[in-house]
């Protein structure tokens, strides 16, 4: 039934639908916040049309915090996306595998050792720290005899993951610098600017843009491997490109946030009941509906308890854990 209603509707139709829903999240969470912002005044920040104290906050501070909120939805809901079809594992998330662990233990070593360190080598800090998080989760998951299971899979990621966070606390209380350490790994997007989105962003993009190139050789991957190198694919040459992306994605969302996990869980199963198996269709839509959520969740912890802030990692966490425990109970297969 899901199948034939999926074949009905074109996917132009639902990307439209997909995209105008994520132009409303937007506006919403301009408008919404600890102070509510007239309709106007949030068109002349947009336009440049306008002066004065509000529109230089929207401009200033709550702009950039809803781009943030935008691309670490997409880039984590894409990396997500790429881990299950890369391991044909539906507990895939960067956060449950270890990159997000890993990326953190990496910040808190570059706090530590480097002192003046700039945003540009916290960046390259969680990157490597991402390689090597998830190349230890897939090390100690393959080393038994029948190679990656799912569950398998995210057995190391937990403990990969404990380990890893216990080495940034560790290192935040012996060199002082909790504080520092757990701003940057509490997940939420206050006191984003501008100028740490120009870092950021081009990393996040071409993330997505290689994986949007590599979409189909993806889904076939996601089938099966036997049958991807009877058709002539590369699979260790794709298969290396995308464990690049997966890194670019997952340390340029915490070097930005900080820890943020269950996003790429929950959006691309959500997207597959939405679009089917396909990655061409699949990586655009997670892109969308990655930033999406992201946007309403980053407005309910801004509105929820205001003028005080709710966590966004632990709005997030709130529904992510059920999903997935619900993807557990249903094997893998709830939609």
């Amino acid at each position: 039934m899901m199948n034939t209603q999926q074949q009905r509707i074109p996917f132009i139709y639902k990307l439209i639908g997909v995209f105008l829903l994520f132009v409303a999240a937007f506006l919403i969470s301009v408008v919404y916040g600890a102070a509510e912002t007239p309709v106007k005044e949030v068109f002349h920040a947009l336009t440049f049309t306008g002066k004065g104290d509000t529109i230089n906050i929207l401009q200033e501070i709550r702009f950039p915090r809803e781009v943030a909120a935008i691309v670490v939805g997409a880039s984590l809901a894409v990396s997500g996306a790429i881990m299950q079809g890369m391991t044909r594992n539906p507990l895939a998330d960067p956060g449950l595998l270890g990159l997000t662990a890993g990326a953190n233990a990496a910040l808190a070593v570059a706090l530590a050792f480097i002192p003046s360190v700039s945003y540009f080598g916290i960046m390259i800090s969680c990157f490597i720290g991402s390689a090597v998080g998830a190349l230890m989760v897939f090390g100690i998951s393959s080393m038994r005899r029948g190679g990656f299971s799912p569950f398998r899979i995210v057995l190391a990621g937990a403990a990969v993951s404990a380990f890893l966070f216990a080495i940034a606390e560790g290192i935040g209380l012996f060199f002082k610098l909790s504080k520092e350490v757990s701003m940057w790994t509490a997940g939420g997007m206050i006191g984003t600017t501008w100028g740490q989105l120009q870092v950021i962003v081009p990393f996040i993009l071409i993330g997505i843009l290689v994986s949007l190139f590599l979409s189909r050789q993806l889904t076939i991957l996601s089938l099966n491997e036997e049958v991807a190198v009877g058709l002539g694919q590369r699979t260790a040459f794709v298969k290396g490109i995308l464990f690049i992306v997966l890194v670019l994605l997952a340390g340029a969302a915490v070097a930005l946030v900080g820890n943020m996990v269950f996003i790429g869980l929950m959006i691309p199963h959500i997207v597959r009941a939405i679009v089917g198996t396909d990655y061409r269709f699949i990586i655009p839509v997670s892109t969308l509906m990655g930033a999406l959520f992201m946007l309403l969740a980053d407005t309910l912890g801004r509105t929820i308890n205001a003028p005080y802030e709710t966590p966004v990692a632990a709005i997030v966490a709130m529904m992510g854990l059920p999903f997935f425990l619900f993807i557990v109970h249903k094997g893998g297969k709830g939609f």
